[in-house]
């Protein structure tokens, strides 16, 4: 858990400083805020209508920027059109699914801008995932088509033929078949309602295989104004660099948001690089980026070179930024302004530092409340007549949401997977409330400062990571009798790295080259513990779960006599511990591949 001198009160001299800031910006936030006060369910106003608006009234304008080539709104307008006609004409209608699956490139986007301008909800598939976890997410999407990049036809072929749908394209056979469609607006668009949903995000949430939570064209909308439009403030000149995979509402809501607040241009990175990110920032002329707190760290972990300043950027967006870091980023970097935000791809809500108030993850105007919780199992906890207890400022508890007509909740797709997020009855009967499964503290003003993750999920390399999901995948080898997985504090850097204490099968003999190779080929790269225990029988009775904490509390530090593994990367699988390896992942040397 964070230390709490990290975290900064925020003062109404900070506010006052950050409205003076936001003068400048100040006819794009009048233009927004009505979408922030006013924004029925039932208007005509989505995703597509607001990119086919920027394209008609400026098709000259730049729209994508990849590898130092451009794209105008005009001309990624008409490819978005003939890629929605064609699934139009693959039957695809309103409320039906497209699966996507592929690395960050232009096609990508536009195949997400084509499913959501013909009312179809666009799965954005994490090539990550193999095998029975990818079967898992193509089952839950319930496809009508699935269009998927050729650069990971490793994960496409994982996923069992039985499970795709009847229209099922890689880039060049969607694109032969998009030849001949009109690029025109497709009528549907201007018909479509806010409430329609856009997006299927996969998250691990709180615990098992991913769920597949859904975005609606309000809730973007809600994130656009909110955070694009009041708190990001793009100018229409300006280029957002996205590193991040557009499978992550990082990428997907907030940082493209930000773009079609101020009808700006986005600059794709196929994948992040940290000795390549200025190069390529400077390559696509971007003036802003996205980030997570990973992203940061490594960022600075890299050796200074002319380019850390030789380049265009003023802002920053993103999540995770750690307080220590914070000032050193920001000077060494150039990056006037850091705004960090704080959600989740299933929340009702959003805190954004729109007053540019430094080491805090920003403000909040919906309902919310930091309350007290049971510190074995993560859960809210009731006081003597059932209800929730608020904590004081500046102490740490769980943040829930008030889930309200209001503030509605769109949830997973799978109905009772929300219905576990649900607190009902907190503070009155009848009221409800969403369970962020997150620490933060309250610092003043609206604004909270992010502690810790609770429950059965731990975030590292900016991914919630289900517990019972790695434990799978290790119970599933051979060698292994019973895992036990948890989350670890890793000095240096963000969130949690993975761990794992195993008992080993009968007569078997650890083998960290082979249970590496196996968990690399189930789990994705961030989801494969760093460090693995071998313990004798782990009590699988009631008293289990205090098992997990102590075994979480013990980590990597006070493991007795027990044998200690590490990771060391794809290729030397786990190693006898070493003194240093600490050292070598937070600097990015460890884990490898």
């Amino acid at each position: 858990m964070a230390n709490s001198a990290a975290f900064k009160k925020v003062r109404l001299f900070d506010l006052a400083k950050g409205v003076a800031d936001m003068v400048p910006s100040a006819p794009l936030m009048l233009r927004h805020a009505p979408g922030l006060i006013h924004r029925p369910a039932d208007a005509r106003r989505t995703i597509g209508s607001v990119f086919a608006h920027h394209a008609g009234k400026h098709p000259e304008r730049p729209f994508v920027r990849f590898e130092g080539a451009t794209t105008t709104y005009g001309q990624a307008n008409a490819i978005v059109n003939r890629y929605a006609n064609q699934l139009a004409a693959d039957g695809v209608g309103v409320g039906d699914v497209v699966g996507i699956l592929g690395k960050n490139s232009p096609t990508l986007l536009y195949l997400t801008l084509a499913t959501v301008k013909i009312g179809a909800i666009a799965g954005m598939l994490n090539y990550n995932q193999h095998g029975a976890i990818a079967d898992h997410s193509v089952k839950l999407l319930g496809a009508k088509a699935l269009v998927y990049d050729p650069e990971v036809t490793e994960t496409f072929e994982s996923i069992s033929p039985e499970l795709l749908p009847p229209h099922t394209y890689d880039y060049a056979a969607f694109d032969a078949a998009c030849a001949t469609r009109p690029a025109t607006n497709p009528a549907v668009t201007e018909t479509l309602p806010a409430s329609t949903n856009a997006f299927y995000i996969f998250t691990s949430g709180t615990t098992g295989l991913p769920k597949a939570s859904v975005m609606s064209h309000n809730r973007w909308l809600a994130n656009m104004s909110g955070i694009g439009g009041m708190a990001v403030r793009l100018r229409s000149s300006d280029t957002m660099y996205i590193p991040l995979p557009l499978y992550h509402n990082n990428a997907l809501s907030v940082s493209l948001g930000a773009v079609l607040a101020a009808g700006a241009s986005v600059a794709i990175a196929k994948q992040f690089s940290a000795s390549r990110f200025w190069d390529d920032i400077v390559l696509n002329r971007a003036t802003a980026f996205c980030y997570i707190g990973e992203l940061c760290r490594y960022l600075l972990a890299q050796p200074p070179k002319p380019t850390d300043r030789s380049h265009g950027v003023r802002l920053a967006v993103g999540n995770g930024m750690r307080p220590e870091i914070w000032d050193e980023f920001s000077s060494r970097f150039g990056i006037k302004r850091i705004v960090e935000f704080y959600g989740a791809s299933e929340l009702n809500l959003a805190f954004v530092n729109a007053f540019t108030v430094s080491k805090t993850a920003g403000f909040c105007p919906l309902p919310f409340k930091v309350v007290d919780y049971d510190q074995e199992t993560g859960e809210p906890k009731r006081d003597a007549a059932g209800r929730l207890r608020a904590k004081r400022k500046g102490e740490p508890g769980l943040l829930i949401a008030e889930i309200s007509d209001r503030v509605p909740l769109d949830g997973y797709t799978d109905p009772s997977a929300t219905e576990k997020k649900i607190i009902r009855d907190g503070f009155k009967n009848g009221d409800a409330w969403f369970n962020s499964g997150d620490l933060v503290r309250e610092v003043g003003w609206g604004h909270i400062a992010f502690v810790d993750r609770l429950g059965d999920t731990f975030r590292w390399k900016g991914e919630n990571v289900a517990t019972t999901e790695v434990e799978g995948a290790l119970d599933a080898d051979p060698s292994v009798e019973q895992s036990v997985v948890y989350g670890v504090a890793v000095s240096g850097c963000d969130g949690k790295a993975g761990m794992a204490a195993v008992t080993l099968a009968d007569g078997r003999q650890f083998d960290g080259q082979a249970l590496a190779e196996r968990l690399y080929e189930t789990l994705p790269p961030y989801a494969v513990p760093l460090f693995v225990r071998i313990v004798g029988a782990v009590e699988a009775t009631s008293t289990f779960k205090n098992r997990k904490v102590d075994l979480r509390d013990e980590a990597f530090t006070e493991i007795g006599n027990d044998p200690l593994y590490v990771l060391r990367g794809r290729a030397e699988g786990f190693v006898a511990a070493y003194d240093g390896y600490v050292a070598d992942v937070a600097a990015a040397r460890a884990p490898r591949g």
